[in-house]
């Protein structure tokens, strides 16, 4: 449930907005459950549900999910309140990419392979090197200012 959460938020623009998606992925993967055919791992299937409603939910709010912050966080209480606001500027700037590398940066912070993070969303293992390395250093820009 927390790699659900953690896609969720990168999209939502508030507590509100995130319970929102939550739900909605979990309706969606206990509607499609049957469908799941083993071909890859059930994380994988996972995280490509979770991604295509919160896409799918983004455009349908048409919303700019970059402007407004998140007040509610789901964080465990021995981080200090230094990393809490390292964490949200972190998603703060994660919600400013596109979509697109919104969920490749997503992936690889839940320590995902290039691999998975390929076959999850469709692209060359290659591809995933080259945007992982540009979007670290798009992220890395957009926090040192």
């Amino acid at each position: 449930m927390d790699m659900i959460q953690h896609i969720c938020r990168a999209y939502a623009r508030d507590a509100d907005e995130l319970e929102d998606f939550v739900q909605e992925v979990t309706i969606q993967l206990w509607r499609s459950h049957e469908k799941f055919e083993n071909r890859s791992k059930i994380s994988t299937w996972v995280y490509r549900v979770t991604l295509n409603v919160c896409l799918s939910m983004a455009k349908k709010n048409k919303r700019k999910v970059d402007s407004i912050p998140l007040d509610h966080t789901n964080y465990h209480e021995e981080i200090d309140e230094t990393e809490k606001e390292q964490i949200e500027q972190l998603y703060s700037n994660i919600r400013k990419l596109k979509e697109a590398d919104r969920a490749i940066v997503l992936l690889y912070l839940e320590d995902k392979s290039y691999k998975e993070i390929s076959e999850i969303l469709g692209m060359t293992v290659t591809n995933v090197g080259v945007k992982v390395n540009r979007l670290k250093n798009q992220l890395k820009n957009m926090i040192n200012g």
